[in-house]
């Protein structure tokens, strides 16, 4: 294996720790707080967040395959979602935590199986293809920078709660 990949292993494995922990002492209904008002920059409270990257990281998942999917610009929880305080919108904090597991794991046995050549790979989404062209243009920023960028939003949000740093 190569140190890149294995820098994406670890990122991906430490990623994965930090997720469960910024969310597992919290109550079903802390998922959905937020600290704004009401039509006020609502802030992106756990579940959504959660929401959120289990959109993308199963399409990371695919991209490292070369398959084809569809745009998650327009989903429910793509990019041009906002959290809602409607906690009916949202799986149960279980399964949002079971699905960014799963998730994780799929990736990093990807990875851990793969070789180099896997970053050659073509992403299949046109939307993508112009910024982010193949596997080693889009592994680091979903998996590294996108995500990291969301969880640093959950840790944020626990502070504006009152609650501990993990």
């Amino acid at each position: 294996m190569s140190s890149a990949l294995d820098g994406y292993i670890f990122c991906a494995k430490k990623n994965l720790d930090y997720g469960k922990r910024l969310v597992a002492d919290l109550t079903e209904k802390q998922m959905t707080l937020q600290p704004a008002p009401s039509g006020e920059a609502p802030s992106n409270h756990p579940a959504w967040v959660l929401s959120h990257l289990n959109v993308y990281m199963p399409l990371l998942s695919l991209v490292m395959d070369g398959k084809s999917f569809e745009d998650p610009k327009d989903h429910e929880f793509g990019m041009q979602s906002k959290p809602l305080a409607d906690a009916s919108v949202y799986a149960s904090k279980d399964q949002l935590i079971g699905d960014y597991v799963a998730s994780h794991e799929k990736i990093i046995s990807q990875l851990e199986s793969a070789d180099l050549s896997v970053l050659e790979t073509p992403v299949q989404l046109p939307r993508w293809q112009t910024v982010m062209p193949t596997v080693g243009v889009c592994l680091p920023y979903l998996l590294c920078n996108h995500e990291n960028m969301h969880l640093g939003q959950i840790s944020a949000w626990r502070r504006i709660q009152g609650l501990p740093s993990v």
